[in-house]
């Protein structure tokens, strides 16, 4: 490929990039464009490359997406085993070369699984991302060996190019996740303060007496502190409490 094609096709990438980035609304859509973006990418004509992408954040359970359902199937089998090359790529952060199923002897499960969709070799490179997430991108061939050292590379170089775009996907998403968790706990703290009131109101007793009738109530009937709030608020009648924001 010569330089001027090679600058082209740098350009067209992260033009893509850029688009999928800005119009994503969260990670999930972010990843299946991504998905679809490596298969088309990576697959030669009369040789179509299926690939998926295993997102790993801490304390969550694993994002997939996936290029097609023949992808996602495969993707599928691997979750349900707990195991196989794509989470060993995620998790350890090396490349993982399977260049034929049939003489492939870890993961013996999915092997047999995977076998029977027609897949023959599978190639799964990490993406390189900050802190906890981890990521890797799955490629699966219905030829065995279609991953060789000059695939490896092409491979590796457009993980490279594309795990910024991915680390911002990732990091808009935990902003907006924290601008959400935060305004759920605001809420929450809002319906407490108002059950206080109320409490203290028609019991004639300080903020720390309700504070306690009201941790009581939790603990006896096993609901949460926010939710025996809540109802204490709506059994008045008035709708629930709201919690007021300043622009």
């Amino acid at each position: 490929m010569s330089t001027e094609s090679t600058a082209k096709t740098d350009t067209h990438l992260s033009q893509h990039l850029q688009e999928l980035v800005l119009n994503s609304t969260d990670v999930g859509e972010f990843l299946d464009g991504l998905a679809r973006l490596s298969s088309s990418s990576l697959s030669t004509p009369g040789d179509e490359v299926l690939t998926g992408i295993t997102l790993l954040r801490h304390k969550r359970s694993a994002t997939v997406a996936s290029s097609s359902e023949d992808a996602q199937a495969m993707d599928e089998i691997q979750y349900a085993f707990g195991d196989g090359p794509c989470m060993t790529a995620s998790r350890e952060q090396v490349n993982v070369l399977v260049a034929d199923l049939q003489t492939e002897e870890r993961w013996p499960q999915y092997t047999t699984a995977v076998l029977q969709l027609g897949v023959r070799s599978i190639l799964a490179v990490p993406f390189h991302l900050q802190e906890d997430t981890k990521a890797a991108l799955n490629l699966y061939s219905h030829r065995p060996g279609r991953f060789d050292e000059k695939s490896v590379e092409l491979v590796e170089q457009f993980v490279r190019q594309t795990s910024l775009g991915l680390m911002l996907a990732v990091r808009f998403t935990h902003l907006a996740e924290t601008a959400d968790n935060l305004k759920a706990a605001l809420v929450s703290r809002t319906d407490i303060d108002v059950a206080v009131g109320i409490i203290m109101a028609q019991n004639r007793c300080s903020q720390e007496s309700a504070v306690e009738i009201l941790k009581t109530a939790s603990s006896t009937r096993n609901i949460k502190l926010r939710d025996v709030a809540a109802g204490i608020v709506t059994s008045l009648d008035q709708g629930p409490a709201k919690t007021f924001y300043e622009d």
